[in-house]
């Protein structure tokens, strides 16, 4: 028996490895504090939960059109054109079950075997195997702690070339938190257009920012961008909503209707349910979001504080998401053997920074979507072993 080569380079995320590794502990007997999922560890909002609730009762448990309900997506499009500041019709939204349709889609729907993609790198997993499987060339471009985890701007315009097809860009970063300044936007979006490439914009996190910022900027925004570029959103972190699976992509009409038949002959249709509690999330009180975003705040500064007064640990205080990437090279061990000496000695699950990508050696990832309890009590057990 023989297996298509478009799945040899493919790995499972190393979030669900280290998980995997800590319930074995956990079954054993050991008490793990979880830092290596990101997902929220609020609930989803009542109101959003009655709405999915109300449309069951309702019989909305049928077959939707592939791209959307027009309600969902005329919700979608007016929240986002509030948001982002320019003017965005329904008929580029396309609606997914999770994000990662968003991801995917629009990514076999433009790179041709041989085009390269730039990613970001630390970056999100899927960013590459993505790339693999519609048969693009993957081309890292690292994030530096120096730029507060922005592109190597530098590495970057020796990387674009003619056969650059698609860049990938994701603000608020996983795993680093940092955001993409404007000016750094402005400079990927020139060498857009002048060689003429697309974007896919990562903003799953873009509303869950600190200090007072407001939404992350998005390259969308900029002029002659509108024209070629995706945005990749959804539901699972503002709304804590990760298994509803429900996200959507906005991008051009002739782009949305390509990618709305590649969602037609893969999942068919995303659930209605789902989708009238999205709209209810859109169109329902955001101070839920105001009071998560604060807590989460607070959890950021003491987990930074925290790493920053252990011994052979910096910490940059990320701008956005919920994710610390403390910089280890001071403890002198490569970051598995760290994330692993972390998990067994101390009983704490986080992630080597090398889960997501070569640059990423030297750090770990921690998600603080967790309790101040939980924190405070994996700082102190931390402590404990590197003293």
């Amino acid at each position: 028996m023989t297996y298509a080569n478009r799945t040899n380079h493919l790995k499972a995320e190393g979030a669900y490895a280290v998980l995997a590794k800590a319930q074995a502990l956990e079954a054993d007997g050991r008490e793990i504090i979880h830092f290596e999922i990101g997902q929220p560890d609020f609930d989803t909002f009542p109101n959003i939960g009655l709405a999915g609730i109300q449309a069951i009762s309702n019989g909305k448990t049928r077959y939707t059109p592939p791209a959307g309900t027009p309600a969902f997506r005329r919700a979608i499009a007016m929240d986002a054109s509030k948001r982002r500041g320019i003017e965005i019709s329904p008929e580029q939204v396309v609606v997914g079950p999770g994000g990662k349709p968003h991801i995917f889609f629009p990514t076999l729907a433009l790179v041709n075997p041989g085009d390269e993609v730039i990613y970001p790198n630390p970056g999100f997993p899927t960013y590459e195997a993505m790339i693999g499987v519609a048969g693009g060339k993957p081309v890292p471009v690292p994030l530096v702690e120096e730029n507060n985890f922005s592109f190597d701007l530098d590495i970057f315009d020796k990387l674009i070339n003619e056969k650059t097809k698609l860049i990938i860009i994701n603000s608020p970063s996983n795993p680093t938190g940092g955001i993409i300044p404007k000016v750094d936007l402005e400079h990927i979006a020139a060498a857009a257009k002048k060689y003429d490439y697309w974007v896919l914009s990562d903003e799953i996190y873009a509303r869950i920012v600190y200090d007072g910022i407001g939404d992350a900027p998005s390259i969308y925004a900029l002029p002659g961008m509108a024209e070629r570029t995706i945005i990749m959103d959804g539901f699972s972190k503002t709304y804590a909503m990760t298994g509803w699976r429900l996200g959507y992509g906005i991008m051009p009409k002739e782009l949305a209707r390509r990618v709305g038949l590649l969602l037609t002959h893969s999942v068919g249709s995303t659930a209605e349910f789902t989708q009238d509690a999205g709209i209810e999330a859109l169109t329902g009180d955001q101070a839920q979001i105001t009071s998560v975003i604060a807590e989460y705040e607070k959890r950021r500064n003491i987990i930074v504080d925290g790493l920053n007064s252990l011994p052979g640990i910096t910490c940059q205080k990320p701008q956005g998401a919920f994710y610390v990437f403390p910089n280890i090279r001071g403890l002198g061990k490569s970051s598995d053997k760290v994330a692993n000496w972390i998990l067994e000695e101390a009983g704490i699950a986080l992630l080597p920074g090398t889960s997501f990508g070569e640059y990423g050696e030297g750090y770990l990832r921690l998600s603080y979507a967790n309790s101040i309890e939980n924190i405070e009590r994996a700082i102190e057990k931390m402590s404990k072993i590197l003293k």
